[in-house]
């Protein structure tokens, strides 16, 4: 794995960090990179990097999740690292499920385009009118009308649709069934009748624009061909469970790459920044303490989520549940802090567009609440935990 990530690091020194400070810039955004972006992708694509995740038989590197974990700690560094790789969320789970679900026509039509990195997808789940901790419980609904579904709902948060070729739709099909069991997917074209895309949802005051963006969307008598289900009917949560799990080694080695560029940040600030003459900031004892924290804090949960990796690898990820719900709060709960400490170290700069902690801080106060909110996670862990000291029957 070795020469991969060296060879990764060469190509983000050389074309994707100097992308940062006019993707940072408010005059500028995400659409005007994209010839660049193009280009870096191209280079990409020439060495040998692109699509890590998937197969080589579609044109990526065939990684394992555990390889792949290294990978998305080295492009996390950049908010533009996973792009330039054709990894990047929301598209790799739809390929992830595309890849295991899809049917011969619909690899042909929506995967083999998006491993090649010519079109986009987005993933719509979330509803502004329920929880999104509680996935089971929805209300957006596909009717089977004949040959097609009828699709009437209001979704939020489907991140990156504007500009996505197609949506992978999670709706209610199977209202009398079990709880688990009344969810299906769906395959919407955006440019199906009925799919509209009611506004870029401002993120502490950030629309976004392209893929740097979440929508607020609705179904109104939206109608696709029912070749568009993707898996069985009736299995579309299990399907959701099946992305989130590998979704949060990617989402948790992608933060720990935050960190390490924060951390990174932090001490460069820390070590050069005078107080006073001839006195740098590194030398205040409260910084050395922060900068002590930050490392051991980044080391531990890089550990936990390669262990989570190698589980799911090995076991699967429901013998891993427990190991992914741990990664998830642990890890946010670090990016938080590390964030926090880089952006309190540089003063002023911190809160400024001039470096990333800005942006990142505003965009990923967020990992404490998608995926499951912290709060879910640990409680379902303790859960599992307890059960193991419950008595056997009610009478010991």
């Amino acid at each position: 794995m070795q020469p991969t990530l060296t060879a990764i690091r060469e190509v983000m020194c050389e074309h994707i960090y100097p992308l940062e400070p006019d993707f940072l810039a408010p005059e500028t955004g995400f659409r005007d990179l994209l010839p660049r972006l193009e280009a870096v992708r191209r280079v990409v694509k020439e060495r040998g990097l692109w699509a890590p995740h998937l197969p080589e038989a579609y044109g990526g590197m065939g990684l394992s999740l555990s390889e792949f974990a290294l990978v998305s700690e080295e492009l996390g560094r950049s908010p533009l690292g996973h792009y330039a790789f054709n990894c990047q969320a929301p598209d790799v789970g739809n390929m992830e499920l595309l890849l295991e679900h899809g049917t011969p026509a619909q690899k042909e039509k929506f995967l083999l385009p998006l491993a090649r990195g010519e079109i986009r997808s987005c993933f719509s789940m979330t509803e502004p009118d329920h929880p999104g901790s509680n996935p089971a419980w929805m209300a957006a609904t596909a009717v089977r009308e004949g040959d097609h579904y009828r699709i009437e709902g209001h979704k939020w948060f489907t991140s990156s649709a504007e500009g996505a070729a197609f949506a992978i739709v999670m709706v209610i099909t199977n209202p009398d069934a079990s709880r688990y069991r009344r969810a299906s997917m769906l395959i919407v074209p955006l440019d199906t009748p009925g799919f509209r895309v009611v506004r870029n949802i401002p993120v502490m005051g950030h629309p976004g624009e392209d893929y740097h963006s979440h929508a607020e969307v609705r179904y109104e008598n939206c109608r696709v061909p029912v070749e568009n289900l993707l898996g069985p009917e009736g299995h579309g949560f299990a399907l959701a469970q099946e992305r989130l799990g590998p979704g949060r080694i990617h989402h948790c080695m992608r933060w720990i790459g935050i960190c390490e560029r924060a951390f990174d940040l932090m001490c460069r600030r820390a070590a050069t920044r005078q107080v006073a003459p001839g006195r740098t900031l590194g030398e205040q004892g409260v910084v050395q303490a922060w900068i002590a924290e930050s490392r051991a804090e980044i080391n531990a949960a890089r550990m936990l989520v390669l262990h989570a990796a190698r589980r799911i690898d090995e076991v699967g990820q429901y013998a891993a549940r427990d190991d992914i719900s741990i990664i998830k709060f642990y890890v946010a709960g670090v990016l938080q802090r590390v964030l926090d400490r880089a952006i309190q170290v540089h003063g002023a700069l911190g809160v400024t567009d001039d470096t990333p902690l800005a942006y990142w801080y505003r965009h990923e106060r967020a990992a404490r609440i998608y995926d499951g909110p912290d709060e879910v996670h640990k409680i379902a862990l303790a859960r599992r935990i307890l059960r193991a000291y419950a008595p056997e029957s009610s009478e010991r």
